[in-house]
């Protein structure tokens, strides 16, 4: 089941809507997964740092609307809006109006030249955008504790931009290319998950996506959180009178509830296999794609890092779709790609 992926680097979803249903998705598990109120909002601080930062829409310079300049002895100019800049400019405000002229600014090649974390883009001789290496030492200086990352190699970094741009120093070494970002958050003692421990993980977490969903669906007013198709899908659960609601309950009212209503954890469980495989859409799940959900929920539960490694059933660093949902008990003949919607 080979992809053609060999990346491990760590890349966080560029798509904005990818990234607003993976900060929230991340966030309602720290109400719905069993954590401390000092976790919820160490977590809280962090996802909502990093909305920000991916939903900040990009300013544009407005310049002034042509105004007609009649020469009456009283000349009246008629205020017109200016574009969405709330810094208006206005012909008419200077003594002497000068004729205007259209600036023309040679488009730097480097602005629509993307790069992946850890590499900024330079000019070369010839003018041509190139990506190169990030000096660690040019990353922002972190504001607090929770920018920081833990690499698996039980590193603390300042920021994700500090660990990329290092990662990136070691691009075609041994060391390079088995580093990776772990969780979010400074290196901390993480217990080792046992197996009873491991076999009560999925059904919180299948109980956790179906509620994403379903919160999701209720607060997707402007429809730019779930497509039409999973409205769809999703509504069928949402208005089951037979839907556990969202709750703290103990694994065996979440094992017996699977059972009986099996059918409404179908659809949660491949729509999340869908919002991870991303880079490249292929159907199978790399370290890098599972990484926005492993990353903020490692600190917080200690058999994620166990659980993802079990379910890769060959080995060989990929999760494929029969893999994804037979870790969460989902019936080989209820597998369907075409609910990864």
């Amino acid at each position: 089941m080979q992809s053609p992926e060999s990346s491990t680097s760590w890349v966080i979803p560029p798509d904005l809507q990818t990234a607003r249903s993976s900060l929230l998705t991340a966030l309602l598990a720290a109400q719905s997964l069993r954590v401390t109120s000092t976790m919820r909002a160490w977590i809280f601080f962090v996802l909502c740092l990093a909305g920000r930062a991916l939903a900040a829409p990009q300013q544009q310079e407005a310049l002034p609307d042509e105004a007609e300049v009649v020469e009456e002895p009283v000349a009246e100019i008629t205020e017109e809006p200016v574009g969405a800049n709330p810094v208006q400019v206005e012909v008419g405000e200077f003594d002497e109006p000068a004729e205007e002229t259209e600036e023309v600014v040679a488009e730097n090649p480097c602005q629509n030249h993307h790069c992946k974390h850890g590499k900024i883009c330079e000019l070369d001789e010839n003018n041509s955008p190139m990506c190169v290496c990030q000096d660690p030492t040019s990353c922002p200086a972190p504001v607090g504790e929770f920018e920081k990352v833990c690499s698996n190699d039980n590193k603390t970094f300042d920021s994700s931009c500090h660990f990329f741009a290092t990662k990136c120093t070691l691009e075609g070494t041994k060391k390079g290319h088995k580093l990776h970002l772990d969780y979010i958050g400074p290196c901390k003692y993480i217990a080792p998950c046992l197996d009873s421990e491991l076999s009560e993980f999925p059904l919180r977490m299948r109980d956790w996506l179906k509620n994403v969903l379903v919160t999701l669906y209720e607060r997707d007013e402007d429809n730019n959180l779930l497509t039409e198709k999973q409205k769809l899908k999703v509504k069928k659960i949402h208005e089951n009178e037979k839907r556990l609601e969202a709750g703290d309950h103990p694994v065996e009212l979440l094992a017996r509830d699977f059972e009986k209503n099996y059918q409404m954890y179908i659809f949660p469980v491949h729509w999340q296999f869908g919002q991870l495989d991303q880079h490249p859409i292929d159907g199978y799940l790399s370290h890098t794609e599972l990484a926005p959900l492993r990353a903020p929920l490692i600190p917080m539960e200690h058999c994620t890092t166990r659980f993802f490694e079990a379910c890769d059933l060959d080995n060989d660093k990929y999760i494929a779709l029969d893999e994804w949902a037979g870790c969460f008990g989902i019936k080989d003949q209820d597998i369907d790609k075409d609910l990864v919607i």
